[in-house]
């Protein structure tokens, strides 16, 4: 497994390998808070982050799979979101985050996303996303 996250700052790949013998199953984590390192470790394309926004379900499920592509995982998930207290919108305001799962079997990629809006402080937004990441994962492995 692998993590691409942003507004959760590797607290997902932290969760995990918290876990005696996740050396077994987690393989690599990307904390890629800012565009430029979505772009640079993931490969995410520029004009997906500027055409949609860094926190989009385009730019999510992109994540996913440049987690995928950038590691030796079957299996990735991908977070971008608004934690708050600042940086909320009419649009996307605090709490809005995307979640992206990508699975790679028999040479294909199979990936989808969701939109959550998490009640609360920044604590409490980045709290709901480590579940719901790895509640989304084990529904889909």
């Amino acid at each position: 497994m692998a993590t691409a996250e942003s507004c959760t700052g590797g607290l997902i790949a932290g969760a995990c390998t918290s876990l005696s013998g996740s050396s077994d199953w987690f393989e690599r984590g990307f904390v890629t808070y800012s565009n430029a390192a979505k772009t640079d470790m993931l490969g995410v394309p520029p004009a997906v982050i500027a055409e949609h926004g860094a926190v989009s379900e385009a730019t999510a499920l992109a994540m996913a799979r440049g987690a995928l592509a950038h590691s030796r995982a079957q299996c990735a998930l991908a977070v971008t979101g608004v934690a708050g207290p600042l940086g909320g919108s009419p649009e996307k305001p605090v709490g809005t985050v995307w979640l992206a799962w990508a699975l790679a079997s028999a040479g294909e990629v199979r990936a989808e996303a969701a939109l959550q809006i998490f009640p609360g402080d920044r604590q409490a937004v980045r709290h709901a996303t480590v579940n719901a990441a790895l509640a989304g994962l084990l529904q889909r492995i």
